[in-house]
């Protein structure tokens, strides 16, 4: 069974940076040897890069967790621990990534092997050599490697294809595209019958070719996810040109127009910068009995209608009997020719090439946070304050020593002083706990 996946949640977790070292130089005739501990490797990074072989999403309904490996710790005589490789994610052309925390999109994989860092792998902590001075030739202090990056994203897949095949069910659509493309979508005579958007390549004798893809029919109210809503209108955004098929075969002669506008409603509430892309009104099933004398009623009902900047041109065909089919193809990549690439993107207010490792703006996050448990013990939070401690190498005494001392800095000893800590008061950052003296 051929599933079209579309729309996936993944979690990414970068690899954590070696430890550096605390090492000492062990040489004949060096008696004093100096500090000789090596960094740490950095931690390997997650990385979707573009595969133009996948067309959907389909490999991470089974494989949503990736972690990559953390760097080598730092060894003796100054050598850096090895860095951790990368895991490289294939994903399908015309992905869209999306920070599920903040809600923003991050980046849009549109080009052959684009790459997207979307999870960046912690640095190595530094070895002893970094920390000696000539108040302390030999430090037993060294840093423990930063973490690597996690995230949970939202992939979204846009297809790519030039044109785009819009329309009420069974106006047609997919039969069109069987007949001008190698696809072969499901066609039968009921609503709905297309679920996924399908995707096949137009080849005229001129030499000139096309991608064209047969939406999900679209509804009055698929703006608002009525109907396949926007599992359709996602995929029309990266379309340059679009095709609106419009069934003449309908009992009632003011269908046609009836639906040609709720189509065009539905395009401008989901983003008003589509009715901008250049359209052509096809006129379907012109082989059916009612279909010419509903035509000329569309065509007086539109030339009525003072609503339009400007009367759509309107090409009748009969998929079925190939009527008029390879002359709007032609008429099809003309209008591609000069047409183009439009902002497929135009809704979303933030749209960035390359990913942010931080939030758009911290200026107002604090460094550290402190509450208070229900047994009395004061809890250190905050980001910056986390990370500082991740990174200390709490086996030695002077590493201990020297978080401390950036714990004063940072304001941490004066804050809880002002919440009342007293001399004695447990305090807990994470597992970690220890005795407040003043």
């Amino acid at each position: 069974m051929n599933m079209f996946v579309d729309q996936i949640k993944i979690e990414v977790h970068a690899g954590k940076g070696g430890d550096g070292m605390v090492a000492f130089r062990r040489e004949k005739y060096v008696p004093n040897g100096g500090p000789a501990g090596g960094d740490g490797g950095r931690g390997g990074s997650i990385i979707l890069k573009v595969d133009e072989g996948l067309r959907t999403l389909m490999d991470f309904r089974y494989h949503r967790i990736f972690k990559a490996k953390n760097g080598g710790n730092g060894m003796s005589k100054q050598m850096t621990g090895p860095s951790a490789e990368d895991t490289i994610i294939a994903v399908p052309q015309g992905t869209t990534v999306r920070d599920l925390d903040t809600g923003e999109i991050i980046g849009d994989l549109v080009e052959k092997d684009q790459e997207l860092v979307v999870a960046k792998g912690g640095r190595g902590g530094r070895g002893n050599i970094h920390f000696a001075s000539a108040k302390n030739p030999a430090p037993e202090i060294a840093e423990n490697g930063e973490p690597g990056e996690d995230h949970y994203l939202e992939l979204e897949l846009k297809m790519l294809a030039d044109v785009g095949l819009i329309g009420f069910p069974s106006v047609g659509k997919s039969t069109l595209l069987s007949v001008v493309t190698g696809a072969k979508p499901k066609i039968a005579a009921y609503e709905f019958t297309t679920l996924t958007p399908n995707l096949g390549m137009v080849m005229l004798p001129d030499g000139r070719d096309f991608a064209m893809a047969d939406m999900p029919g679209l509804i009055e109210g698929a703006s608002k996810g009525i109907g396949l809503g926007l599992k359709f209108l996602r995929h029309i955004e990266r379309t340059r040109v679009l095709l609106h098929l419009v069934d003449m075969s309908s009992e009632d002669p003011h269908q046609a127009i009836e639906r040609y506008r709720q189509i065009n409603k539905e395009l401008a509430n989901y983003d008003p910068e589509l009715l901008k892309r250049p359209q052509i009104v096809v006129a379907t099933k012109m082989d059916l009995p009612n279909s010419a004398d509903n035509l000329a009623t569309f065509k007086a009902d539109l030339a009525a209608d003072k609503t339009l900047e400007k009367q759509p041109e309107i090409f009748p065909i009969s998929a079925v009997t190939h009527q008029g089919v390879q002359q709007l193809m032609q008429l099809t990549a003309d209008l591609l020719d000069k047409t183009p690439a439009f902002d497929s993107e135009s809704h979303d207010k933030e749209l960035v090439a390359e990913y942010r490792a931080a939030a758009p703006d911290k200026k107002d996050e604090a460094d550290f946070t402190i509450t208070k448990d229900e047994d009395g013990t004061w809890v250190l939070g905050g980001e910056k304050l986390i990370r500082l401690f991740k990174m200390t190498d709490l086996t030695h005494e002077e590493s201990q020593l020297r978080f401390a001392r950036q714990l004063r800095h940072m304001g941490v000893d004066d804050a809880l002083r002002a919440k009342g800590v007293q001399d004695g008061d447990l305090v807990r950052i994470e597992k970690f706990v220890f005795e407040f003296i003043q």
